[in-house]
């Protein structure tokens, strides 16, 4: 078995790997003391194939299944007057919902106008 110093495993260290591949283990020293040894490693089994269809026949997916939960979604937006949109039953906001609005601004009517602060006590 060959040993190589660590100098020597840095520069060569492409070569050394496909010796190690090929079936030629080798030993790295450090100050001539032996330290790792490289060989190759087998390659695990391969397994099946593919696992798309492995429960095909064994579940049923309901014929409304894009349609579930759309009444307790509607009956939820319709109460966003009421109070913060809870998310649940599969309720998620439709293309028109921004969940960020721009924020208000006051009307000039309502803002106070520069230097007209009220002194405070």
């Amino acid at each position: 078995m060959r040993t190589v110093n660590m100098h020597e495993a840095k520069t060569h260290l492409s070569r050394l790997v496909k010796a190690a591949a090929e079936g030629e283990p080798f030993v790295i020293a450090r100050a001539g003391k032996p330290v790792v040894k490289v060989t190759a490693v087998s390659a695990p089994a391969a397994g099946p194939g593919s696992r798309l269809g492995f429960l095909a026949g064994q579940i049923r997916v309901p014929d409304d299944f894009d349609r579930m939960g759309t009444e307790s979604c509607a009956e939820g937006y319709s109460r966003v007057a009421d109070g913060p949109i809870h998310y649940g039953d599969g309720c998620r906001p439709s293309t028109n919902f921004d969940p960020h609005p721009p924020a208000r601004t006051l009307s000039s009517a309502t803002q106070p106008s520069p230097g007209s602060r009220k002194p405070t006590d």
